[in-house]
């Protein structure tokens, strides 16, 4: 069954009972839950997740930027983060681009 097929019913569902003008609305109520619960509140918790990783972050740290660019942290600021991605080969980026490396996250996790 599809959704037109769904809401079809649902409308002639309306015509024969007076009181099938809440399905609509409890259906809407629905979805908007639905989407809440699956899709908006797992993306916030992950987001504050990362951001008190970054607010965790030290010297020494290993961490990846969101071009792909793995490196250690050698110096912190407010706003930027000096890595070093090879031996005296040092780069600044914004610290909102840095995550923790994968290795890290999976080493922490056990």
């Amino acid at each position: 069954m599809n959704l037109l097929s769904i809401l079809l019913q649902a409308a002639g569902a309306e015509q024969a009972n007076p009181m099938g003008g809440y399905s609509g609305i409890i259906m809407m109520v629905l979805i908007v839950v639905v989407f809440y619960f699956f899709l908006i509140r797992p993306q916030n918790k992950r987001r504050k997740e990362i951001e008190k990783q970054r607010q965790a972050m030290k010297v020494g740290d290993r961490v990846v930027t969101s071009g792909g660019i793995y490196g250690k942290v050698k110096e912190l600021s407010d706003n930027t983060v000096l890595l070093e991605v090879a031996e005296n080969v040092r780069i600044k980026v914004d610290k909102n681009s840095v995550f923790p490396s994968a290795e890290d996250i999976q080493t922490a996790a056990k």
